[in-house]
């Protein structure tokens, strides 16, 4: 119903019957009550101002994407909940430019982190040729913005994957070349007095043995960043992560550290890689150690739902920026001045490989939850019943 309708309505609101009049008003109310239903219902977020910027309305979806009141944010400033916008910008620009310059992208943080696409569109009064206030419309894309993020991880990791065996192909050719070199060394010792080949000889088993360890290393390397399909056997889960604790026993003993283990009891038993997930648990429990430096508490539990087995790793350290939390799993992205960023996507590797989840929570001054999420196996597919129509008939 149009604004210069109800006007008029208005201006002969005196001449107007009783009964017409309520017939207007309940058609009115059937209008509005029908409209706000079918907002409610849609997916986008729809939010309406007045000429103030001020909210009007605002839909479910809107208010679940934000995370704002229904009822307290009526008559609030919407410059109050979309901060990093330029308000000044938007009321002061011409009504054929609001489309061209106000269509957005942005990230929010509370309550759940998302990615949304809006746009900004004015309500005019064609009469009058004056904006009374604006409409936003807003979209989750954070689905497609992560499909679109999982398809360039994979290009990265195609292109780390590359640079590390040609890296490796590189760094083995010189190491077999030097272990044949003390090989021959070690021959023509045999010619030299015994106190003199005695200590040339130690020398020699100490350059070897940096040669072994430097093979064993480009070795994991590969192993951790080749797509390597897991061998999957039956096991359990606290024994992994008991084996990957024990792995840091002695850095935790350094840092002062204490460990918390809440170990659930009676969990099933997964079909597991045991040694790509104790890989992924030992990272992540060196990140943890590192993020509280000397002193703290680093709770470990584990514990099982309807459907998966979960693990979570709770440290008391200085917590993760919030625009970081979202880069923690791309490659070579790291805070740490020596470290080589792709520590977490290995971890998030492995987990994707055990068809299982990881979930990142971290509030800044007050700690991390890192929360890996495995799928029992035994109950990867549930059976729905079939659906009756009204007869009762399948």
């Amino acid at each position: 119903m149009k604004t210069s309708f109800l006007d008029k309505l208005i201006g002969k609101m005196d001449r107007v019957d009783p009964q017409s009049l309520q017939s207007v008003v309940l058609k009115l109310a059937r209008e509005k009550g029908f409209l706000e239903t079918l907002f409610n219902t849609i997916q986008e977020g729809v939010i309406v101002t007045d000429a103030d910027g001020r909210i009007t309305y605002l839909n479910a979806a809107a208010s679940q994407l934000l995370g704002i009141d229904p009822v307290r944010s009526i008559r609030e400033p919407l410059s109050r909940y979309l901060r990093d916008l330029d308000w000044h910008k938007i009321w002061s620009a011409d009504k054929d430019e609001w489309r061209k310059v106000f269509t957005h992208e942005l990230e929010v943080f509370y309550p759940q982190q998302r990615f949304l696409s809006f746009y900004i569109v004015p309500v005019v009064d064609d009469e009058h040729s004056v904006v009374t206030g604006m409409a936003i419309i807003l979209r989750d894309v954070t689905e497609t913005r992560q499909r679109a993020q999982s398809a360039m991880e994979s290009e990265k990791l195609s292109a780390i994957t590359l640079l590390a065996a040609g890296v490796a192909h590189e760094i083995g050719n010189p190491l077999n070349s030097l272990n044949i070199h003390l090989q021959l060394m070690e021959r023509d010792l045999k010619k030299l007095p015994a106190p003199q080949a005695r200590r040339i000889r130690e020398n020699l088993r100490v350059a070897r043995d940096e040669i072994v360890r430097l093979d064993q290393i480009i070795n994991q390397f590969l192993g951790a960043i080749r797509p390597t399909q897991p061998e999957l056997q039956p096991a359990a889960i606290n024994d992994v992560v008991s084996e990957a604790l024990g792995l840091m026993e002695h850095e935790i003993a350094d840092r002062d550290i204490l460990v918390e283990r809440e170990l659930g009891e009676g969990l099933p038993r997964l079909l597991l890689d045991r040694a790509q997930l104790k890989q992924a648990f030992y990272n992540i429990i060196k990140n943890a150690l590192q993020a509280m430096r000397s002193g703290g508490i680093l709770r470990v539990r584990t514990e099982a739902d309807e459907s998966h087995v979960v693990v979570s790793f709770i440290d008391s350290g200085g917590g993760i920026a919030p625009e970081q939390i979202g880069r923690l799993f791309e490659p070579y992205f790291t805070t740490k001045k020596e470290g080589t960023g792709l520590g977490l996507m290995i971890v998030q590797r492995i987990v994707r490989e055990h068809g299982g989840t990881i979930e990142v929570e971290s509030n800044q001054g007050q700690g991390t939850t890192f929360r890996v999420k495995l799928p029992i196996h035994e109950k990867r597919m549930r059976l729905l019943q079939a659906s009756r129509d009204e007869s009762g008939k399948k």
